[in-house]
């Protein structure tokens, strides 16, 4: 069965979903919290973990590897060199962050 050029008209009309990254569910988590709960030190208290994950879900889809290399060299104390290799790793980690964030302003 061959597909028509109206077949092939209404698949192009159809772009296929957007790849969601994982951070929609707590971006809509967060955003529930702030509408369900009255501004002030009880919403900062009651959202603040969410706001936290939220931050470092984003950090890590937009500079995966940086942010593995932060979690894993930077994770626990350790001999001189551990620290100056996560040293190096958040300065990497900044510099994609940066790099980004001039892309988008």
């Amino acid at each position: 069965m061959e597909s028509s050029n109206e077949d092939q008209a209404v698949a192009d009309s159809n772009p296929p979903p957007r790849r969601r990254n994982g951070c929609d569910r707590l971006h809509r988590a967060l955003t529930d919290c702030y509408r369900r709960i009255p501004a002030g030190l009880s919403r900062e208290a009651a959202c603040s973990h969410l706001n936290r994950s939220l931050a470092q879900c984003l950090v890590v889809e937009a500079c995966p590897s940086e942010s593995e290399a932060v979690q894993s060299l930077c994770s626990s104390a350790g001999t001189a060199i551990k620290r100056q290799q996560c040293r190096e790793a958040q300065l990497s980690l900044a510099v994609c962050l940066a790099r980004l964030q001039s892309e988008f302003s």
